[in-house]
């Protein structure tokens, strides 16, 4: 999957979001796409998902995370 593709996934995901859950949906899709983010900045991300600069703190966490929860038994094509 292009890394457009994933962005767009991903902002649409959280637009569906109730306002009340917009963070866990940003981590949930953080994790879910993992394996397409490795490499990409924070910077790179809520530019690519159309987010202000600071949530990029928020996706370095998760992304950090990610490779232990699969490690652990997280299947991402489940979320």
């Amino acid at each position: 999957m292009r890394q457009g593709e994933v962005f767009d996934r991903i902002s649409k995901a959280i637009e569906k979001a109730p306002r009340n859950a917009y963070v866990a949906e940003l981590h949930l899709q953080v994790l879910k796409f993992a394996e397409h983010l490795d490499g990409v900045s924070g910077r790179e991300f809520c530019e690519g998902v159309g987010l202000k600069p600071a949530w990029g703190t928020e996706f370095v966490k998760m992304r950090k995370i990610a490779p232990r929860l699969i490690e652990a038994g997280l299947d991402t094509s489940k979320l």
